[in-house]
């Protein structure tokens, strides 16, 4: 929980200093300070303060982001709108469940990602957006869809639909695998962040989203990272990889897509991704080098023997 966005929020609703929202929590205004500078404040102050500032269960920081509580409840009720559209339309064979919101993250997720892309939220919720959404016809939605915030939120929910596929498919057994360990690893974050690689296989206008390529660079830099760590640790446990994991951040949405369905179909069940036959070939290379100096001394060849390097070149 965002301390600063909560400390923020109560002044800002209770329309008072500092020192008299100290005061109404009983401490200091120096702890004020504090929590305003992001200390971490306990779970009892926290829901006092949700209490005060009048958020309800909504994320302090998505309401700071949206102006207000009445705007982020617009959003909220627009992001639920197009993240159900666009889970309607996922072919995976997989439950998108980031757009099932069950740890109610999708809001702070999806604004967190706009803003990192450089995407301006407005100051109030448009006006041709509040809308009944469950009275749309279709020319209505299609306009709906087109409009510059929704276009580009529903695009990167679209797109998450098949990223979550192959994560599901091939990434999430290794993530939570107790023999690899690796969910304290940063590669643990995967999963965190799949929100945003979902938005960097979108086409933008970077005038909308001018911080885009930055942005895209450095979520394509650290899953190169963080799948490189699952790989190692899946090589030394002896794992079998069923796919490319790097495809994830390289493959398209709809290559991912197809990945994914060709999982969940049943189609890859008898593959094996080349990194295998290659951990079969070390094993076997480990294996005659430990083995053959004893055979050679055996056939009292060991000291005479030397090795021609230049027959091993082609």
């Amino acid at each position: 929980m965002d301390s600063e966005a909560l400390v923020k929020l109560a002044l800002s609703h209770l329309q008072c200093s500092q020192k008299e929202l100290a005061t109404r929590l009983d401490v200091s205004p120096t702890q004020i300070t504090k929590w305003k500078k992001g200390e971490h404040m306990s779970i009892p102050m926290q829901d006092r303060l949700k209490e005060l500032a009048d958020v309800g269960d909504l994320d302090p920081t998505f309401v700071l982001w949206s102006g207000s509580k009445e705007n982020s409840l617009k959003w909220k009720k627009l992001i639920t709108y197009l993240a159900e559209l666009a889970h309607e339309g996922a072919e995976t064979g997989y439950y998108t469940r980031p757009l099932e919101d069950e740890t109610g993250m999708l809001c702070w997720s999806t604004f967190r990602t706009l803003k990192e892309m450089g995407v301006s939220i407005p100051k109030a919720f448009p006006i041709e957006l509040d809308v009944d959404y469950d009275a749309l016809e279709d020319e209505q939605l299609e306009a709906l869809i087109e409009s510059p915030h929704p276009s580009i939120i529903y695009r990167i929910y679209s797109s998450l639909n098949s990223v979550y596929g192959f994560y599901a498919a091939y990434i999430y057994n290794l993530v939570y695998d107790d023999e690899l360990d690796a969910f304290d690893t940063p590669g643990g974050d995967i999963e965190a962040c799949l929100l945003s690689l979902a938005a960097c296989k979108i086409e933008v206008d970077e005038s909308i989203a001018p911080n885009f390529r930055k942005f895209r660079h450095q979520t394509l830099s650290d899953y190169k990272k963080w799948i490189a760590i699952i790989k190692e640790k899946a090589f030394r446990a002896g794992i079998p990889l069923r796919a490319e994991l790097l495809k994830i951040v390289y493959s398209s949405a709809e290559e991912l897509d197809n990945e994914a369905e060709m999982e969940s179909f049943g189609s890859n069940t008898s593959r094996l991704h080349p990194d295998i036959y290659m951990n079969e070939l070390l094993v076997g290379m480990r294996a005659i080098h430990q083995v053959l100096p004893a055979i050679m001394k055996k056939l009292e060849i060991y000291d005479e023997f030397q090795l021609n390097e230049s027959e091993l070149h082609i």
